[in-house]
């Protein structure tokens, strides 16, 4: 096909069936993937939640022993963390930002589809451990000198390690191709202050991710160390610090908040002047307050580490640092406000999973000052106080924004909209169960109530609190139930959706939905923050807005797929399981990722 500008490269015929999936290097197929992943990680952390749910719904309750419960327990924040939030985001960002800032794909296909892989790869070796001699139960924390092999004598933790270790490769590869992606394919004309919101997260998020994930990365190394070749990193009676670990742990951990909230964020950005029909208020005050929040989530790692003993200097310094960072945080929630007020607003499931949203990130965010002030936390510290806390952080606030996304995005990935009435059923309910089950955690860890038991006396009343949680946990189950119901139903008989449902503003609504394998035939040039808006909407007086179009990529064709990379994800996997069992079993392993490097760079080449 030829135009004025030159010959458009379209794809040649791709594969179907598995052999697509298997070979896919195209940033939307790697999207699909991760969210499906994502979502299938999510349902098993759920249920895993509904277990630990039913021990603690009574006193004295035998449902679970304590070893058993110690492994959902740990299985479900791990895989809560590591394996549904940041993939599912990840899997967003694959799939909308190349369309958000006019590009055909990611700038590196194929390692695109190599952090995908070692994703699942690492989600496997965790959950093989509870068919090859049990799960790690150390809280997905990992604790030292819990993890030692003392502790934990069987090989759990080294299925932890692992697991994390290949996962985290992963999530940094991906990290880099999104910072490459945004700073250097972005559409003519789109500055970086032009870019949609959510773009701008996802590029602040990348740079969270390279620079804090080496760190877990590192501790994981140490741990399996010491687990297996005797080293005494955390071992205190041999000159090493169990502090060590807290403190690498942790210098990840508190940035991962932010590479799971920020992204969220920028979903909250999207929807919400969508649906009051404004432009978003404040668009540069919230870029700058996303990048302050990255670079503060590095200053304030140790508030998770009050109890410890650390200095009074130290305590007073990230004590002070954490009610920093709630500056650029309420900024954010300002302007989301700001741009609702007065607006005409669209009383949809992407608005109502916003609004939701945001009231429960404010009652999160409070606690989380509280938790800021030492003398507070010296109190609650380790009681359900602080699970309610971050539940409402990172259950109210990233799994509801990611409701909305899906509400707000599915029909631009499908091509159709889904059931209106069943999404106000699914946001009634998990609003309501989400309030059910965490609200009361904070009154037991007022009250006294530990984390991490796994059961608890009668003579100590926590019993009433902890059947409302978990009529509440269930509650959100249900209302999980009817989103996949409403999801596989609207695609068999669901509305079709159009271009643009919702009256979009960014670039990814002016394709079909769903979208062409190549994106855009015409890479587009842009004028504004909204140039879909002006282009339909121009301002009064003003000529229309032209649609100028460009052919960028004249006489190149799209990446067609590899099995190499999914074959040096193979080779990495085999190897973890012959670092724990026989280390014979590594050598094919790290012959496999050879071979696959090999193809890999002759194919390129």
């Amino acid at each position: 096909m030829t135009t004025s500008q030159g010959t458009i490269a379209f794809p040649q015929p791709s594969p179907t069936g598995i052999v697509r999936w298997l070979t896919t290097t195209n940033h939307k197929d790697i999207g699909i993937l991760y969210m499906t992943t994502a979502f299938f990680f999510f349902l098993i952390g759920g249920i895993e939640a509904l277990t630990m749910r039913l021990q603690l719904g009574a006193p004295e309750n035998n449902l679970l022993t304590a070893q058993a419960y110690n492994q959902v327990f740990t299985m479900h924040g791990t895989t809560m963390i590591f394996l549904f939030a940041m993939p599912l985001l990840v899997g967003f960002g694959n799939y909308l930002v190349p369309l958000m800032i006019g590009a055909r794909d990611m700038a590196f296909p194929r390692l695109n589809a190599l952090s995908y892989w070692l994703l699942l790869a690492g989600g496997l070796v965790l959950y093989s451990s509870f068919a090859l001699g049990g799960a790690p139960a150390a809280g997905w924390f990992a604790y030292a000198p819990l993890t030692t092999s003392q502790y934990s004598p069987t090989h759990g933790m080294d299925f932890w390690a692992l697991g994390i270790l290949l996962a985290g490769i992963g999530s940094t590869v991906g990290a880099i191709n999104f910072i490459v992606t945004i700073l250097n394919m972005r559409a003519p004309g789109m500055r970086l202050l032009r870019m949609p919101q959510f773009v701008w997260q996802m590029l602040v998020t990348a740079f969270l991710m390279v620079f804090a994930i080496p760190s877990l990365t590192v501790d994981a190394i140490l741990l399996f160390l010491q687990r297996n070749f005797g080293a005494v990193f955390f071992s205190a009676t041999q000159g090493g610090s169990v502090l060590l670990w807290q403190h690498l742990f942790w210098f990840f951990g508190h940035p991962e908040v932010y590479i799971l909230i920020l992204p969220a964020f920028g979903i909250i950005s999207e929807i919400v002047p969508a649906f009051s029909k404004k432009p978003i208020f404040g668009y540069a005050a919230l870029v700058y307050a996303g990048i302050a929040i990255g670079f503060l989530g590095f200053t304030v790692w140790a508030h998770h580490m009050f109890a410890v003993g650390m200095s009074p200097l130290a305590d007073a310094v990230f004590s002070l640092d954490s009610m920093i960072i709630a500056v650029p945080t309420s900024i954010k929630i300002f302007n989301w406000i700001a741009t609702l007020w007065g607006g005409k607003l669209n009383l949809k499931a992407p608005l109502l999973f916003a609004a939701g949203f945001i009231a429960l990130f404010i009652i999160g965010g409070f606690s989380g000052i509280s938790l800021a002030t030492v003398p507070i936390d010296f109190q609650v510290e380790d009681t359900f106080f602080v699970v309610g806390h971050f539940h409402y952080v990172l259950f109210g606030g990233t799994v509801f924004a990611l409701f909305g996304g899906f509400y707000y995005w599915l029909p631009k990935i499908t091509g159709r909209l889904l059931s209106e009435k069943l999404a106000r059923w699914h946001f009634g309910l998990m609003f309501v169960g989400m309030n059910l089950t965490y609200f009361p955690m904070y009154i037991l860890g007022l009250s006294g109530m530990p984390r991490r038991v796994f059961t608890y006396s009668m003579a100590q009343g926590w019993g009433t609190l902890n059947l409302i949680s978990t009529i509440g946990a269930f509650t959100i189950a249900t209302s999980v139930l009817i989103f996949l119901i409403n999801f596989f139903t609207s695609q068999r008989k669901g509305e079709k959706a159009g271009n643009d449902p919702w009256d979009g503003q960014s670039l990814e609504w002016t394709v079909s939905s769903p979208p062409p394998a190549y994106n855009f035939a015409h890479i587009p040039v842009v004028s504004s923050r909204r140039p879909f808006w002006d282009q339909k909407y121009p301002p009064a007086g003003s000529q229309p807005a032209a649609r100028v179009e460009v052919e960028k990529f004249s006489g190149e064709r799209l990446s067609e797929g590899s099995f190499w990379p999914i074959i040096v994800a193979l080779g990495l996997f085999i190897a973890a399981f012959g670092m724990i069992f026989s280390f014979w079993v590594v050598i094919p392993g790290v012959a496999v990722v050879f071979y696959g490097i090999i193809g890999w760079f002759r194919e390129h080449f």
